[in-house]
């Protein structure tokens, strides 16, 4: 058994470059950087930087195009994926890439008037909904979650009251 599984949480580096191979695939290509702030010996604070080459495909590769720029923080969860290329001079190639399968938006986004932010995230993947769409959060702010006026929450059996270990549905 194997596994070839990777989580990165990071920066963009520059603005995502989307081709699309017919008129339904798309490929996004961007660099990602991730870094580590640790002390050395000495007591000073060093950090390093890791730079990664980021391959989504698709539906997620059209949410990246829409909705990722450089210095956008974002989590991409994918597998790595080594190939090999003849460059112009006919020189054999390697390069080592990140083909993410989940992407999710981080901290802030852009707000549309002045470029200022505001809080909110987007998270995309290769799942399905029980509809069969594509996957997508749901952007709606945080919704009130009390029973309505008048309801019977005894009647609830899914409220948030702990009636110990014997209340189990199963």
């Amino acid at each position: 058994m194997s596994v070839n599984k990777v989580i990165l949480v990071g920066n963009v580096g520059k603005d995502p470059e989307t081709r699309y191979l017919d008129e339904t695939t798309a490929i996004t290509k961007f660099p990602m950087a991730t870094s580590e702030t640790y002390k050395n010996r000495s007591g000073e604070r060093v950090t390093t930087t890791e730079w990664h080459n980021v391959v989504l495909w698709r539906g997620l590769a059209q949410v990246a195009e829409k909705h990722v720029r450089k210095g956008t923080q974002i989590y991409i969860e994918g597998r790595i994926k080594t190939r090999s290329y003849d460059d112009a001079d006919g020189n054999k190639r390697y390069i080592t890439e990140i083909v993410g399968d989940q992407m999710q938006l981080l901290g802030r986004k852009p707000d549309e008037n002045e470029g200022g932010v505001q809080e909110g995230g987007l998270a995309a993947g290769t799942g399905t909904h029980a509809s069969g769409g594509p996957s997508a959060p749901d952007s709606s702010p945080a919704q009130d979650r009390s029973p309505a006026r008048g309801a019977d929450p005894a009647g609830d059996p899914f409220d948030d009251q702990d009636n110990g270990p014997n209340d189990l549905p199963f």
